[in-house]
C-alpha cells in the first residue's frame, strides 16, 4: 500500500522521464550517431589535441646520439618478424631474421627517430605515408613498433642498459600508443566546443541526480524510510 500518493507518483514519473531521455539518448539523432557515440568522439578530438608528446620525446631520444645498441627481440611469429625487420632497417639498423625472432645492430637514435617519425606521420591521420614506406597495413605497422619497442625494453634491461630501455617505454608510450589510439581523429580545442562541453558536465551531473532523486521519491512515497 502506498503511504504517501504524491511523493510515489512523483518519483514514478522521474524515473517515466529518466526512461525516455535515456531512450532518446541511444537514437542515432546526431548525424547518424547516438549522444554517446557523439560524445565520446568528441572528447577524443579534444584530448587528441593536448596529446603531442613527439617533439619532446625526439629531443629525449637525442641524447643516444651515436650510441649503438644490439638487441635480440622475440616476436609473436615469422610474419609479424618479417614485417619488424623492415621498420628496423628502415632506421638504419641491420637485422637478421630467424624465425619469430629477430637480431638488430644498429644507431639507437636513428632507430628510435624513425620509430617517432611513423608516429608523427600516424598521429597526424597520414597512415598512407607509413603503408607506402613498408608495404603493409599502417596500423599493423604501428602495431609491430610498440611490439618491437616493448622487446627492446627486455633485452636492454637485460643488458643493464637501464638508460637506453627507458627511452624505449617512453617513445612506445608517448608517441607510438597516443598515435595508434588517436589514428584518424581529427584534433580540435576545447574552445571551439565548451558550450556541449559544459552542458555535457552539467547534464550528467543532474541525469545522475536525477535517477537518485526518482528512486527516492517512489520508495519513501511507498513507506519505506531510512532509519538508525
Amino acid at each position: 500500500m502506498v503511504a504517501n500518493v504524491k511523493q510515489f507518483y512523483t518519483g514514478v514519473g522521474l524515473i517515466i522521464g529518466f526512461a525516455i531521455v535515456l531512450i532518446l539518448f541511444f537514437l542515432p539523432l546526431y548525424g547518424g550517431k547516438n549522444a554517446l557515440d557523439y560524445l565520446d568522439n568528441l572528447y577524443n578530438t579534444i584530448s587528441k589535441g593536448s596529446a603531442y608528446y613527439i617533439p619532446k620525446t625526439l629531443e629525449e631520444v637525442q641524447q643516444f646520439k651515436g650510441a649503438s645498441v644490439s638487441v635480440n627481440l622475440k616476436m609473436k611469429d615469422a610474419k609479424q618478424a618479417e614485417q619488424t625487420s623492415a621498420l628496423l632497417k628502415a632506421g638504419g639498423a641491420e637485422v637478421t631474421v630467424s624465425g619469430a625472432e629477430l637480431k638488430a645492430t644498429g644507431d639507437y637514435e636513428k632507430i628510435l627517430q624513425n620509430s617517432l617519425s611513423d608516429a608523427d606521420a600516424m598521429y597526424r591521420n597520414d597512415g598512407k605515408k607509413v603503408a607506402d614506406k613498408y608495404g603493409y597495413e599502417e596500423k599493423r605497422a604501428l602495431y609491430n613498433w610498440w611490439i618491437a619497442l616493448r622487446e627492446l625494453d627486455k633485452d636492454l634491461s637485460k643488458q643493464k642498459k637501464f638508460k637506453e630501455a627507458k627511452a624505449a617505454l617512453l617513445v612506445q608510450k608517448k608517441a607510438v600508443e597516443c598515435a595508434y589510439n588517436y589514428y584518424q581523429i581529427e584534433p580540435q580545442n576545447i574552445g571551439d566546443s565548451w558550450g556541449t562541453v559544459i552542458f555535457s558536465l552539467l547534464f550528467y551531473v543532474v541525469y545522475t541526480l536525477w535517477y537518485g532523486f526518482a528512486i527516492l521519491f517512489m520508495f519513501e512515497g511507498w513507506g519505506l524510510k531510512l532509519g538508525h
